[in-house]
């Protein structure tokens, strides 16, 4: 059955790229939270003086129950909401996460293509990627590849999604490190640390859409497979 099919192998170095982004990313950030910035700012204040200088002083900044990388911006409530590890610390890693979740705000704000289009397909893609798998397995086992084609079909949305991420997270970072060097929120040696943790935090969601393209190879063959027998 679809358990042991050698298709599973094509995941392995996705799920290992996975493995290290996630790794790579903890440890980086685990470095730089020991690191407190020269000003003394806050995650919590940084984001407030981003917010407010770019005419934003109507978003909100919120503490966030829960550790570890959680922090993000909520168009509906018009909210950054910021982790118990980022609001209270003046550490150039938090700096750099409150920065770079203003910049999803400013992306709003600024109608950022990539951010559109994704929040235009964000309900399709979330039916899509509920149904993917339970089509491709009705139509394997009752033999009907029409179905697990349409399995297929509706998982690619939710590879697009991924993909269409990886722009408005890296155009995020890209906005969130031009503020903070433009007002000199950190020395030069400073946002050198902060641009690791959010170039790690970036590959983690490389790593992700990678992950959901193998996956949608390995449907592709599985019901091209069904429809040869």
């Amino acid at each position: 059955m679809i358990m042991y099919d050698w298709t599973y192998f094509l995941l392995l170095p996705a799920i290992l790229a996975a493995l290290w982004a996630q790794s790579n990313v903890q440890n980086t950030y685990r470095k730089y939270s020991k690191i407190r910035s020269f000003q003394g700012y806050t995650g919590a204040q940084i984001a407030r003086k981003i917010l407010d200088d770019n005419g934003l002083s109507y978003v909100k900044v919120e503490f966030a129950q829960g550790e570890g990388l959680t922090d993000h911006f909520d168009p509906r409530a018009n909210v950054v909401r910021l982790s118990n590890d980022v609001y209270n610390s003046t550490s150039i890693a938090a700096i750099g996460i409150a920065a770079h979740e203003t910049g999803h705000a400013i992306q709003y704000m600024e109608e950022y293509g990539p951010i559109k289009v994704r929040n235009a397909i964000i309900p399709i893609t979330n039916l899509g990627s509920k149904a993917a798998l339970p089509l491709v397995i009705i139509g394997l086992i009752f033999s009907i590849p029409e179905i697990a084609f349409i399995g297929v079909l509706a998982f690619s949305i939710a590879v697009i999604f991924q993909v269409i991420t990886l722009p408005v997270e890296f155009n995020a970072s890209k906005r969130a490190v031009t503020i903070l060097e433009a007002n000199n929120y950190l020395s030069t040696e400073e946002l050198r640390g902060s641009k690791k943790v959010l170039s790690a935090a970036a590959m983690t969601y490389l790593a992700a859409a990678f992950v959901s393209l193998m996956q949608l190879i390995r449907l592709l063959l599985i019901a091209r497979d069904s429809r040869r027998r």
